[in-house]
């Protein structure tokens, strides 16, 4: 990977921008694939939300047979429990790409306390990873689908600052490329660090439900306000 700066689609609110919500992307997905949800998390008419949503750099995948795509890091095999599965590298780069994004957002004005990161499955990982690691207080975590690539180095890493953070982590139940058990293992990681994980399964795929969209609304006027 490359030092460059990674392009973003933006959804600015219908009001005054009050918050922001980071949006991170699953494999071979892009900036652009979460962007129809918003109409569908049901927000007040005039919400502040500004929402963020990175493209990851294209790089060589592993388990796709080297294919070039949008990845937060590279994928070495596609057994979840392989030692080495993951580029642990990578995905530090890529936290630090989005971590930089989460900065210039808050030098324009917006308070971490008013920032909100969330992730689907490989994105999940980056997400989980910045928001345990981030040196100033963020308003919530939304986990979707996802997994914890390395708990003992984001404990060691582990910062004060969001000791606290509320956490929302849904999971299909038939999720046949993140199983359901890293979901759970990833959950329990969580609580082992002290967080309150508000936990939602569904009975789909690799994917994001209506209904699911609608918990997420929900999580974010609870921790961001109308």
């Amino acid at each position: 990977m490359t030092d460059s700066t990674l392009e973003t689609v933006v959804i600015e609110p219908p009001g005054l921008h009050t918050a922001t919500v980071f949006w991170l992307h699953g494999l071979g997905a892009d900036g652009h694939d979460f962007v129809p949800a918003v109409p569908y998390l049901n927000l007040s008419a005039e919400h502040g939300i500004r929402f963020v949503f990175p493209t990851a750099e294209a790089i060589p995948v592993t388990i796709n047979a080297g294919m070039v795509m949008p990845a937060w890091y590279d994928i070495r095999d596609l057994n979840l429990e392989a030692k080495n599965r993951n580029d642990e590298a990578g995905l530090l780069q890529s936290v630090e790409r989005v971590r930089r994004l989460v900065e210039a957002e808050t030098e324009a004005g917006i308070p971490t306390e008013r920032i909100v990161m969330a992730g689907f499955s490989q994105g999940g990982a980056v997400a989980i990873e910045l928001s345990l690691t981030h040196s100033a207080p963020l308003a919530g975590l939304v986990a979707l689908s996802t997994y914890v690539v390395a708990p003992d180095r984001i404990q060691e890493n582990h910062n004060d600052a969001n000791a606290r953070i509320p956490v929302l982590q849904c999971h299909g139940t038939y999720d046949p490329m993140v199983p359901l058990a890293s979901g759970e293992r990833a959950r329990a990681f969580l609580d082992e660090q002290g967080l309150e994980v508000i936990w939602h399964e569904y009975p789909i795929q690799h994917e994001v439900s209506g209904p699911e969209l609608e918990v997420i609304g929900n999580f974010l006027q609870d921790t961001l306000g109308s």
